[in-house]
């Protein structure tokens, strides 16, 4: 298909120009976007676009925030790239804040993204494991429908075949159970059993969340059986579920945190937050990141942090998610295609009993909606914390209008 028909004349050129030199790994939408503020994009003909990705998930502070943009620019003016290999402050920082807003962690890694993060949270629960137990218990239990990244090690805890196929053999070791399936996990389990992973909200596998009483039962079988949890909140943290982090709405801790995406405000930047016992075993040498915890992107983060905390912004997502799912409901109750809305705070999933989401998202971005489909029957919503009431009522009208019964 020539997707350049179906565009304006301006972005032709980029198009070509993309298709030319840029490998072929994502289907890109016919638009260029060239400004951002807030919950608003503009296109290279100064069309104005209402988002509700916000650049899956990573701008729960919204595009360009003026905050995180001078403290982008007061850092970069002084020093960029120190290396690791020396402290820097807004790194030692940030690692600070983090340990205190999680209320459990103690020690901070720093990498450049939220797979990479991951990859360094199997590693460490794989080295602790082995430094305490044995050589053999480095076996990992995800879930299906997970998504844990690309890279090799995450995508061998993403339990999606589909994408695991192509690219084997995989990373050994790694089983799989059901969400919100006790059972399903404690076969799994046996004395080889390092840890397991999941998300409290299935993103990229259709905005699935797990049960409290499921939640809770992981835990108490992790602390029995000295098995470590790993949540992956890369993109659940932050406010995006209505608390700082999603593992609150569960009354639980993890022994180790992965989070990513919204912490650096639009820049690369994921940390793997845990304990001292645990992090004991990533001494000198065991890992390591060149670009990890580099001063912008931690000033950034820092900022971020203070922008969600003094604009309450994790009140207001789910005061606005309990408010969009209201508004969701509605449609369901209007249209026998809408099978399921399911969600925490401002993270919805809309399913639909028909493959019909590619022609929303294409309808939608004709006039000015910029939404996501996650597969062929379902949408996900992940606005910027800081949309409007307003806001969910243009996509709601837009949704009552375009969705057929």
């Amino acid at each position: 298909m020539n997707i350049s028909k179906n565009i304006i004349s301006k972005n032709i050129e980029i198009f070509e120009q993309g298709n030319k030199y840029l490998m072929c790994t994502y289907s890109r939408l016919p638009v260029v976007f060239v400004k951002a503020k807030m919950q608003y994009l503009w296109d290279v003909e100064g069309s104005k676009y209402l988002d509700f990705i916000a650049g899956y998930g990573c701008l729960n502070v919204g595009h360009s925030n003026k905050f995180v943009v001078n403290a982008l620019k007061q850092q970069i003016g002084k020093i960029i790239q120190p290396s690791n290999i020396y402290f820097n402050q807004p790194q030692v920082k940030l690692a600070k804040k983090l340990c205190e807003i999680t209320g459990f962690g103690e020690k901070v890694f720093f990498a450049n993204s939220g797979t990479e993060s991951i990859e360094g949270a199997i590693k460490l629960a794989r080295k602790y494991s082995t430094d305490n137990y044995n050589s053999s218990r480095y076996e990992v239990i995800t879930f299906k429908r997970a998504f844990h990244g690309r890279t090799l090690g995450a995508l061998a805890a993403t339990a999606q075949s589909e994408k695991q196929k192509l690219f084997e053999p995989l990373l050994a070791g790694f089983k799989y159970a059901e969400l919100n399936d006790m059972d399903s996990v404690k076969a799994l389990i046996n004395e080889n059993t390092c840890a397991i992973i999941l998300e409290p909200v299935q993103g990229e596998g259709g905005v699935y969340p797990a049960d409290k009483e499921f939640m809770k039962s992981l835990k108490d079988i992790c602390s029995e059986k000295n098995i470590i949890l790993v949540l992956d909140e890369i993109q659940t943290g932050f406010g995006r579920t209505g608390n700082m982090f999603a593992y609150q709405n569960y009354g639980i801790y993890p022994d180790i945190l992965v989070v990513a995406k919204s912490l650096g405000g639009g820049m690369p930047i994921g940390a793997i937050i845990s304990t001292n016992k645990i992090s004991a075993s990533f001494g000198p040498g065991t890992h390591g990141s060149t670009f990890g915890g580099n001063t912008a992107s931690c000033s950034a983060g820092l900022a971020v942090l203070d922008y969600i905390n003094e604009n309450r912004l994790v009140e207001r997502s789910k005061k606005l998610g309990q408010y969009f799912i209201k508004k969701l409901m509605k449609i369901k109750n209007k249209y026998s295609v809408v099978k399921e809305i399911r969600g925490m705070g401002l993270m919805i999933g809309m399913e639909f009993n028909e493959p019909i989401v590619e022609k929303l998202v294409t309808d939608a971005l004709k006039d000015k909606l910029v939404i996501n489909k996650v597969s062929s029957s379902t949408l996900r919503f992940l606005p910027p914390l800081i949309i409007t009431k307003n806001n969910i009522d243009r996509l709601v009208k837009w949704l009552d209008v375009n969705i057929k019964v």
